[in-house]
């Protein structure tokens, strides 16, 4: 089972079966709240978390051992997103939001294991055309204009 935590590890994920999706991002929203120059997600279903504290009212099916702090906005795509992070060190762990409904948008550098990132080759690439210029293009993988619908 894939387990992770925020920088301080105050607040532990983790999630069960397979995941729905693995995607980098690289619109500018996923810049700023990974503070890198894309985001690497890993989508699951809801209900592969089981909770063990309370995130919120619309996301009650975590497994978090902390509370997360919450921001809304509306994401590039013109949807709503909420981020959810760690109130002590900052770190985002996981977004939930209109474009992925049912679903999780765990961020996979907060994963434990160093290996699962080698191990596990996104399958797709968001917002493509917006990939910084120097950042090559992953061979063999989906090269999408935005958010699917």
């Amino acid at each position: 089972m894939p387990a992770g935590g925020c920088f301080c590890n105050k607040i532990r994920v983790n999630f069960t079966g397979e995941p729905n999706a693995h995607l980098l991002c690289h619109c500018l929203d996923c810049r700023k709240i990974s503070g890198g120059n894309y985001s690497n997600n890993v989508v699951v279903p809801e209900d592969s978390f089981k909770c063990e504290g309370t995130i919120s009212n619309k996301c009650a099916v975590l497994c978090c051992t902390g509370k997360p702090k919450e921001i809304t906005k509306q994401a590039d795509s013109g949807k709503k997103i909420t981020s959810h992070f760690c109130s002590d060190c900052g770190t985002t762990l996981f977004r939930t939001g209109e474009s992925f409904p049912g679903a999780i948008i765990l961020k996979a550098g907060v994963l434990d294991d160093p290996q699962w990132a080698n191990q596990n080759k996104p399958k797709g690439e968001l917002y493509a055309p917006e990939r910084v210029s120097w950042v090559a293009a992953l061979d063999d993988v989906a090269q999408i204009d935005g958010m699917p619908s």
